[in-house]
């Protein structure tokens, strides 16, 4: 026979679930975020430069596919450390996501 004692597990020894859940969950807006700041950065060398853009991106595309899990990363990022705020995370989102795109874009022109 083994020597252990009976443990008794009673309702009122369990713990009672957290009053107010304090934290908040930043990746599914902030990824979305990220993507939409993506795809805007992609739309801004073909407003700038026009249809041409089409050739240059025909060689270049997997450099800017690349930003791709980048700029969700950076959107979920800003997001998070804004604390949610979704009018401040979205515009600075885009900011850093654009200079992402005209950093490698400049570097890949030359």
């Amino acid at each position: 026979m083994r020597n252990t004692t009976q443990l008794i597990v009673s309702r009122a020894d369990t713990v009672p679930p957290p009053a107010s859940n304090t934290e908040s969950t930043w990746s599914l807006p902030g990824g979305i975020i990220g993507f939409v700041a993506w795809l805007l950065a992609l739309a801004v060398p073909f407003l700038i430069y026009g249809s041409n853009t089409l050739f240059f991106f025909l060689y270049t595309w997997p450099f800017f596919l690349a930003l791709m899990p980048v700029a969700i990363v950076v959107g979920i990022a800003v997001h998070s450390l804004l604390h949610g705020r979704l009018w401040l995370s979205c515009p600075l989102t885009c900011l850093v996501v654009m200079v992402m795109f005209g950093c490698l874009f400049m570097w890949l022109l030359g």
